[in-house]
């Protein structure tokens, strides 16, 4: 692997950090209100009812 290899898979190592730093400054909260509204539009093309 040359100088280029080694440059390519250094910044796709960066690329994949920064992104799964991102990912966990996400709060409780936000996390939650994601999930639910995940299930609710799940539940809107799927026809599931989902007990509250």
């Amino acid at each position: 692997m040359g100088l280029a290899g080694l440059a390519g898979v250094a910044a796709t190592g960066a690329v994949v950090a920064r992104a799964e730093r991102k990912r966990r400054q996400y709060t409780p909260d936000e996390i939650r209100d994601r999930l639910h509204q995940r299930v609710a539009e799940a539940a809107e093309s799927d026809d599931i009812s989902i007990a509250e």
